[in-house]
């Protein structure tokens, strides 16, 4: 059978101030391309185009329009939601397609954007269940200072309210920032039940480093006393982080290399042999690695990589991926996933508490699933792990 090849766009920060889960990203993506090219029954073959932006916004939109302009009509990319919006106008205006593979914060929609990252109801509703129930109801929220973290703190805030809880502060810090000594004295005065983190990369990993060293000094037991949550913390993450501050911390994610399943151990151990100098898979890798999966299979289906075409056509596909059973919505573009929390330890990996029993609807604007409803219907129900 004669094989079609298609070039597509890789557009992710492998280097910057997020480059660790920007590399895992770009690794997910490249190991589909490899896995499809040795695929004899694809029927396709995917020439991936990489660009690495390198943490800078201002770089994204040039990249887009070098790709556009080589007649690439897909684009596999974009970690931080800033990055996202600065180029989904491109994508609509040129009618190309971006097939974006982060967990974000929601209320948004583009028929030029198939999202591949989990949805709010994916990952904070669950965790504000959970924190609710295991910590308690004051929280102390911490961000970097834009879209993902203003949005998902606002999230946040309204799905605590409805359960009598409370903000006791919010506090953002520029990307990249790395001087946490006054965050950190904050948080010890407010004594909150709980820290929500939605920092990103090397802002983050100072943070878990200064507040267990501060605690540390003071003699009290931070993973116990003041928890840290985060909906976008990850393996490669925790070896950023270290040794001395690495365990204990709440992630919700729909992906962790613990999932116990034969189509995950597979993909861990591809992705190890493929890139044995690391960073380590993450759930943006993952992530990355379904809409390449996915991309092939709907330019299989489709015939053409016409974008009205390939738009019509993936609603119609699943894919077995490494965390479950995933299909695309073809109300949003966004994909049914499968809610998780787990809770990191010293080895850098982490054991899975709560999980959903089968893919979740997506709800990105977060219509069907507030807690304010009698009878929600998309927000997952997380069965007892661990």
């Amino acid at each position: 059978m004669a094989r079609r090849n298609v070039p597509i766009g890789i557009l992710f920060s492998a280097t910057g101030s997020y480059g660790a889960v920007g590399r895992t990203m770009l690794n997910g993506a490249l190991l589909a391309c490899r896995e499809i090219a040795g695929d004899a029954e694809a029927g396709i073959r995917l020439d991936p185009v990489v660009i690495d932006p390198g943490s800078r916004l201002s770089a994204y939109a040039p990249a887009v329009h070098a790709l556009l302009g080589r007649g690439i009509r897909h684009v596999v990319g974009c970690y931080t939601s800033s990055s996202r919006k600065e180029v989904i106008p491109i994508f609509e205006k040129r009618d190309a397609l971006l097939w974006y593979p982060a967990h974000y914060e929601g209320f948004e929609s583009s028929e030029n954007v198939v999202y591949t990252g989990a949805a709010p109801n994916h990952h904070i509703l669950p965790l504000v269940d959970f924190l609710v129930t295991r910590c308690g109801r004051r929280a102390f929220c911490i961000g970097s200072n834009y879209i993902w973290a203003w949005e998902s703190n606002r999230v946040l805030r309204d799905e605590l309210g409805q359960r009598g809880g409370t903000i006791v502060a919010e506090r953002y810090l520029p990307v990249g920032e790395t001087d946490m000594a006054q965050i950190v004295e904050a948080i010890l005065e407010a004594e909150p039940d709980f820290v929500f983190n939605s920092l990103i990369g090397e802002s983050a990993y100072a943070f878990f480093r200064a507040l267990r060293a501060e605690c540390e000094a003071r003699g009290i037991d931070q993973v116990r006393r003041f928890p840290v949550a985060s909906c976008n913390l990850s393996e490669p993450e925790l070896l950023e982080i270290g040794p001395e501050a690495v365990d204990g911390h709440l992630s919700s994610s729909v992906w962790f290399a613990s999932i116990d399943s034969h189509a995950n151990r597979r993909f861990v151990a591809a992705y190890d042999r493929a890139f044995p100098d690391g960073p380590v898979a993450s759930a943006e890798g993952e992530a990355a690695f379904i809409a390449v999966k996915l991309l092939a299979k709907t330019l299989a289906a489709a015939g053409t990589d016409a974008i009205a075409a390939v738009r019509a056509r993936v609603a119609g596909q699943t894919f077995d991926a490494p965390q479950g059973c995933v299909s695309i919505d073809p109300q949003t573009l966004h994909a049914y996933l499968t809610p998780r929390i787990g809770r990191s330890r010293a080895d850098g990996q982490f054991d899975i508490l709560m999980e959903a029993q089968e893919p979740v609807r997506p709800d990105p604007y977060l219509v069907r699933s507030s807690a304010a409803l009698e009878q929600p219907v998309l927000r997952p129900a997380l069965r007892i792990v661990s």
